[in-house]
């Protein structure tokens, strides 16, 4: 496999440091750093982002996850690994990355579900960590960026 080009994100001057930033403003808001993992591999594994389901997986695996809990992100709603928070982080996440799957993007009972678990702070860090994963997943599956390249 060969990439089209070079990840924009990586080959356009300050794009780079500009998504760098908000990783670091994201990562400031009392997100558990499981969670944002787990949200960054689901929005990954529905987007087909090769590049990120491997990353984050490894990072998964490398922060002392289990690989029962890693391997059934993609089947949490039946899955027993898994707390109520993160549950509605991960609903929340599927919801974020489908925005035209339905008429109401992001249902209230998906949103007020997660905010019951998470504090306005950690709600809108969630909410920063979907989006930007989201982004790399685009810039990496549009570019067709070889996993285990980088």
């Amino acid at each position: 496999m060969q990439a089209r080009m070079a990840n924009p994100g990586l080959s356009v001057p300050g794009a780079f440091d500009a998504l760098q930033a908000l990783a670091t403003a994201a990562g400031h808001g009392g997100l558990p750093q499981a969670t944002a993992e787990l949200v960054h591999l689901r929005a990954s594994q529905i987007n087909g982002c090769s590049v990120c389901v491997h990353m984050h997986a490894r990072d998964l695996k490398k922060a002392g996850e289990s690989d029962e809990r890693i391997w059934a992100v993609a089947a949490w709603r039946d899955a027993p690994f898994f707390t109520d928070a993160e549950r509605a982080a991960l609903a929340l996440t599927e919801a974020v990355t489908r925005l035209s799957d339905r008429a109401d993007p992001v249902p209230d009972e998906i949103f007020d579900e997660a905010a019951k678990h998470f504090e306005e702070s950690a709600l809108a860090s969630l909410i920063l960590h979907i989006t930007l994963i989201n982004i790399w997943n685009r810039l990496n599956a549009t570019t067709r960026q070889v996993a285990g390249a980088w």
